[in-house]
């Protein structure tokens, strides 16, 4: 899929958050995201990877946590 193929699915479904990451990688603003693996951003996996991977051609490192991490780091900021 393209950039525009991605956006325009994303706005179909009307996943904002997930557009505002893109350009935020886009203006420079996000370079790491830390991910659960067994999660992922989207439901859908396919769209899923193809998200990731645009993230990463625009210079975003995925970090990949797990869940137990990511229930440490919930705790730590509460």
């Amino acid at each position: 899929m393209t950039k525009e193929e991605i956006l325009a699915v994303l706005e179909e479904r009307q996943l904002t958050d997930i557009i505002e990451l893109i350009e935020d990688a886009e203006s420079g603003d996000l370079e790491e995201l830390e991910l659960v693996e067994s999660l992922g951003l989207l439901l859908d996996q396919e769209l899923n990877r193809e998200v990731i991977g645009l993230l990463e051609s625009l210079g975003v490192t995925i970090v990949y946590v797990t869940d137990e991490d990511d229930e440490d780091g919930e705790e730590e900021e509460d």
